[in-house]
């Protein structure tokens, strides 16, 4: 599952891990991203010392994990993939993504930092990726956008399983309230109201306040927003 930061992306992972059949894996290039960029993320180090900083090590778990769990969902941040990845290792897998309006992904993103920039929204990076992917796994590969789902989680849900050939499970509706093992450390500055969350929250229209900078980081990713929701998942 690609995404973008400030989706819902943590819930879409709460639903698979609660199924009976499957193991999730959180932003597993995260480590990655951040010993490369040199960039600075709150719990920094921590997430540096959590994971492995070099991709082919992740590349390479991220198969090996495929190989004795009947279904592994992969949560992946666009932005964490570098141009330096190969991307060969996805042709094995199936790849789904999900988009969110960057005027709401900006304006929660500007609630836990301070700075923002175009490559930290990840949405024209999603919009590379679903190029790359398209042409490197052969894959009609669908779209979620974050608003349509939480009308009908469902319906979405079901269309997404029987996309990928495996059986929707009403489990995946609701879990259990709080943290998981397998959240990513970073779980402590990020992952607030998932942890209270117990299913996805109806859609409500988040009240949108941008300064003029916020605002043209929203303006220049929409056209890639409306390139990938043009290419949204078929019900």
């Amino acid at each position: 599952m690609w995404s973008g930061p400030r989706n819902i992306s943590t819930a879409m992972m709460r639903a698979f891990e609660n199924r009976d059949d499957t193991q999730v894996v959180d932003e597993p290039f995260y480590a990655y991203y951040l010993h490369t960029t040199g960039i600075v993320h709150p719990m920094n180090r921590e997430v540096i010392a959590s994971q492995p900083t070099d991709w082919r090590a992740v590349a390479n778990s991220l198969s090996a994990d495929c190989e004795d769990v009947p279904v592994v969902y992969q949560k992946h941040m666009t932005h964490h993939m570098l141009p330096a990845i190969d991307l060969g290792w996805t042709r094995g897998l199936r790849n789904c993504f999900l988009i969110r309006d960057p005027l709401y992904v900006v304006n929660s993103y500007a609630k836990k930092r301070d700075s923002i920039t175009q490559d930290d929204i990840g949405i024209r990076r999603q919009f590379e990726l679903y190029s790359d992917l398209s042409e490197i796994t052969g894959q009609e590969i669908p779209v979620v956008d974050a608003a349509q789902f939480l009308l009908n989680p469902q319906r979405h849900l079901q269309a997404m399983c029987a996309h990928f050939g495996i059986a929707f499970s009403p489990k995946m509706l609701s879990w259990p309230r709080g943290r998981r093992d397998s959240d990513g450390v970073w779980a402590a500055h990020w992952y607030e109201v998932v942890e209270r969350s117990t299913g996805f929250q109806p859609f409500t229209a988040p009240q949108v306040h941008l300064n003029p900078p916020q605002r043209r980081i929203a303006d220049e990713a929409d056209e890639y927003y409306q390139l990938l929701l043009a290419k949204s998942l078929a019900l």
